[in-house]
């Protein structure tokens, strides 16, 4: 469990709520409440901060300033993963861009003008199951993707503003473009699911023991 300073608390609060959460609804508000809403608490008290950070990513990818969500550790001040400031792009217009090159790879694919390797060829299709739940992570293009310069830049922009080189300070930066915000509710709604699943389960084998 990674965690910002003085955040056990929070951990055990939240799991505890997260615990409790009875039904859909119950679940989709705690994803609003504390996924999603409010300041992330790595800008805690800094709102200066906050806003230039979603600034300089905005100008960026040319998207809008309220496009721009900050998730992961650094919104919730802990995570079972790693120190990291997940980014969430919630931009349709950003969105098609992404997909404009998909379309031209695609086609390549399809007339066998295009060899990739096989761990490529899985890569490409796990993007493409993200990208029918409305979610492009450029982490899984392939190589030879035709658009590599759109690769590439994506992940020198967010390594630019990594660990201590931004407003987000010692933290390394990811991101991922989303349709709508519609489509991240229902992303970030089913990882509590399975993590709530993973609380019970842990419980029972408690219980059992």
């Amino acid at each position: 469990m990674v965690l910002l300073n003085g955040a056990g608390d929070l951990v055990e609060e939240f799991l505890k709520e997260l615990a409790a959460t009875d039904g859909d609804d119950a679940l989709l508000d705690l994803c609003r409440r504390c996924n999603l809403h409010g300041t992330p608490m790595v800008f805690a008290g800094d709102e200066g901060r906050y806003y230039h950070f979603r600034k300089r990513i905005a100008q960026k990818f040319d998207i809008s300033f309220h496009e721009v969500f900050i998730t992961g550790s650094a919104k919730l001040g802990f995570s079972p993963h790693k120190r990291k400031a997940d980014v969430a792009l919630i931009s349709s217009a950003l969105y098609e861009r992404i997909m404009s090159f998909i379309h031209d790879y695609q086609m390549q694919l399809r007339e066998n003008r295009k060899a990739v390797s096989s761990r490529e060829l899985s890569d490409y299709h796990l993007f493409l199951e993200y990208g029918a739940i409305g979610w492009m992570r450029p982490d899984l293009l392939p190589t030879s993707f035709r658009g590599h310069d759109l690769k590439r830049d994506w992940f020198d922009f967010f390594d630019s503003i990594s660990h201590g080189k931004s407003e987000v300070g010692n933290f390394k930066v990811t991101a991922g473009a989303f349709k709508s915000y519609s489509h991240l509710e229902r992303y970030t709604v089913s990882g509590l699911r399975a993590l709530k699943s993973s609380l019970q389960v842990g419980a029972l084998n408690a219980a059992a023991n």
